[in-house]
């Protein structure tokens, strides 16, 4: 599993792609919360608070984390080279746990510049009690499990094709379905008096809940058991190509 965690990790930034999903991550909230006037803005709103970024990010990772993966099992399928990786002395597991320990990896930096603007908001807050830091720091744990998430989506869907296009629209259509469908779903009369139920299905509910600051096991175990499902077919995808 390390060889291929290591190959992967170091093919994101032996080609562009590591710096420009850091980049353009950074960019991106960078402008939402600083340039331009929005809801969102700090310098418009007056109100210098974490939560901004928190809101911002799942967001951009909807689409980011979707471009990193996509192209992890395509790119393999597309030049012939993956029954070369599954004939190598490595479980399917080794395989599968690898690249996406790769992608976890990459958001991970990703999010650590993000310190920068905790800074500056710190800096321009008159109180120095503005950012709950004990919420902030959770609001991180929720951004990790939610780019694991969107990371396992994409290693499943760059398995189900040869072209990284197609792999990344799958991927983002599952992830936004995921995310925020079931708020939708949940609005439909027939659905009356088990709505909070529908919602409960979707991440979104699960990733507000860490955002508060406080870490209920059943919004782990729901993101956990989210990744291995995502994981578990991956598996059952290069099963299939195996045989």
């Amino acid at each position: 599993m390390f060889s291929i965690y290591c190959k992967e990790l170091s093919s994101f930034f032996s080609t562009l792609t590591g710096y420009l999903a850091g980049a353009v991550f950074l960019v991106v909230v960078g402008l939402l919360m600083w340039v331009f006037p929005s809801q969102w803005n700090v310098l418009s709103t007056g109100v210098a608070s974490a939560g901004t970024l928190f809101v911002l990010a799942p967001w951009v990772f909807l689409f980011l984390v979707p471009a990193v993966t996509m192209r992890l099992f395509s790119d393999e399928l597309r030049e012939g080279t993956l029954p070369l990786l599954l004939s190598r002395p490595l479980s399917l597991w080794d395989i599968v746990l690898g690249k996406f320990c790769a992608a976890v990896t990459l958001c991970v930096l990703t999010l650590l510049p993000t310190v920068i603007y905790l800074a500056s908001l710190s800096w321009l807050s008159s109180s120095p009690d503005a950012i709950d830091w004990g919420a902030t720091i959770t609001s991180y744990l929720g951004l990790l499990l939610l780019a694991a998430v969107y990371s396992a989506i994409g290693l499943f869907t760059s398995s189900l094709t040869s072209n990284a296009l197609v792999a990344f629209l799958l991927a983002a259509l599952i992830a936004v379905a995921a995310y925020v469908g079931f708020e939708g779903i949940a609005l439909l009369p027939s659905l009356q008096g088990v709505e909070y139920l529908v919602v409960n299905l979707g991440i979104a509910e699960h990733y507000k809940s860490i955002q508060r600051g406080v870490i209920d096991t059943r919004d782990v175990v729901y993101f956990v058991a989210f990744i291995a499902l995502a994981l578990a077919a991956a598996r059952a995808r290069l099963a299939k190509l195996r045989a």
